[in-house]
């Protein structure tokens, strides 16, 4: 019993030594203060901000018109919505099958297993 009391004892002891050496070392609250004022501050949205793109435009509301009018009689412009074109400037490609043709081929590879079952393609989501 003296063996466990001894024990107890030495672990209490090692506990509170191990916070009181833990608060020796740490900065007091006046001190962090200090050290606060002491720091070179920016002011707060300039630190690492990037200049503003400018907001003017370099013509006037007047050319802008003028032009998309000149495009507009010339066809240059796209209705409304619509972008016939893709990303790269090229014009989409325009199919050479009918839809028969695309169905009919469809079902012939249905028929033969080359298509991938439902769910199971390489996008299929992950349960």
């Amino acid at each position: 019993m003296k063996n466990a009391l001894t024990i107890v004892a030495a672990v209490a002891a090692a506990m509170f030594a191990q916070g009181a050496f833990a608060q020796a070392s740490a900065p007091t609250r006046a001190e962090v203060k200090a050290e606060t004022k002491a720091a070179a501050k920016t002011p707060a949205g300039e630190a690492t901000m990037a200049p503003a793109p400018g907001t003017k435009s370099d013509t006037t509301r007047a050319e802008r018109k003028a032009k998309t009018a000149e495009a507009r009689k010339e066809g240059a412009l796209a209705k409304a919505g619509e972008n016939p074109e893709n990303a790269k400037g090229e014009k989409p490609m325009k199919s050479t099958k009918t839809r028969a043709e695309r169905k009919a081929e469809t079902k012939a590879a249905v028929k033969e297993g080359k298509t991938t079952p439902a769910g199971e393609g390489s996008d299929a989501p992950k349960k």
